[in-house]
């Protein structure tokens, strides 16, 4: 989705109003072990986290069960998290938290001049792109992989633990059934790429890369009309050109797209495929509300599966 620089005026000023304005409100209620939303059932928590982006707050509910709170920023899958602007109440939510958890990699800026604006040496802050093994250069999606948020979930562990040491065996055993709830998604992409492997698809961007790569699909798409469309530029002629052309000639079996990023060279692209009967499938840089982090990730690979089973003539997912 877009990058552009943000503009977020006066961010010590939105702190230290929030502090004045809503220090004896409350702000984040108790959320489930499994799910996680900006508002739900009331009561006191023992730890408050905020999360940058719902994924790593529906994370953090799962890991820290009926011990947290979890406010997540953007949960709202039509907000651009690259152009997210901050409010009053993120403010007193980023003061009040004993754990935040943001991607980094230049994807959530927004986050750092909050934080800066309400310093607090006793929480802990946990930037998903600093830890995760298996980062792909210049993308900063690495929710996407399995590992990545293997590491990520570790990290909120570890952080669940210092805050609340005494439920530590309650956190490690919620972190052990989380670990091993990501076995169907390594289990399906392992699936594809058996079966798939070596297919060509096409991108509008780069998200979908931390699929097709350990899928083993064989990207056409140019590098450089992915991520200048990732980044919310113009893509090179040569780049645009390549990639109409893949999908006037068919040379592409599937086209992925991020749902989130609309412009007129992407839908020209998703136009044309349709038109062509390419299979079009939808990824997302927001999980839907209702989902959980593995329920989002597997419907996703599930329709990849599908639109290739589709391309392809093969039967079955």
């Amino acid at each position: 989705m877009k990058k552009r620089p943000l503009l977020i005026i006066g961010a010590v000023a939105i702190a230290a109003a929030a502090v004045i304005y809503f220090a004896s409100r409350p702000v984040i209620s108790r959320q489930g072990p499994a799910r996680e939303a900006a508002g739900g059932a009331s009561g006191p928590a023992e730890i408050r986290i905020v999360a940058a982006e719902n994924f790593y707050g529906n994370i953090a509910a799962q890991l820290g069960g009926d011990k947290v709170s979890v406010k997540s920023i953007i949960s709202n899958p039509n907000i651009d998290p690259h152009e997210y602007e901050s409010s009053v109440e993120d403010g007193i939510a980023i003061t009040k938290a004993r754990i935040i958890i943001k991607n980094g990699l230049e994807y959530d800026t927004w986050m750092d001049k909050m934080i800066s604006a309400s310093p607090n040496p006793g929480r802990t802050v946990i930037t998903a792109g600093k830890i995760a093994p298996r980062p792909l250069p210049g993308n900063p999606h690495v929710w996407y992989g399995a590992d990545n948020v293997e590491a990520v979930a570790n990290a909120i562990t570890a952080a669940l633990v210092k805050a609340d040491p005494p439920d530590k065996a309650l956190f490690e055993k919620n972190l052990s059934r989380f670990n091993a709830s990501l076995a169907p998604i390594r289990a399906k992409i392992n699936g594809i790429r058996s079966k798939y492997a070596g297919t060509p698809a096409g991108l509008t961007e780069t998200i979908g890369l931390y699929l097709t790569r350990p899928m083993g699909l064989k990207v056409l798409t140019p590098f450089d009309f992915q991520k200048a469309i990732a980044e919310g530029n113009d893509p090179p002629a040569a780049g645009v050109a390549a990639a109409n052309s893949q999908v006037d000639n068919k040379e592409i079996k599937i086209l992925i797209y991020n749902s989130q990023t609309v412009t007129p060279i992407t839908t020209h692209m998703r136009n044309a495929a349709r038109a062509r009967g390419i299979p079009l499938v939808p990824v997302s840089e927001t999980m839907p509300p209702g989902d959980t982090y593995q329920s989002w990730m597997l419907a996703q690979l599930n329709a990849i599966a599908n639109g290739l089973a589709t391309a392809t003539g093969a039967t079955g997912r």
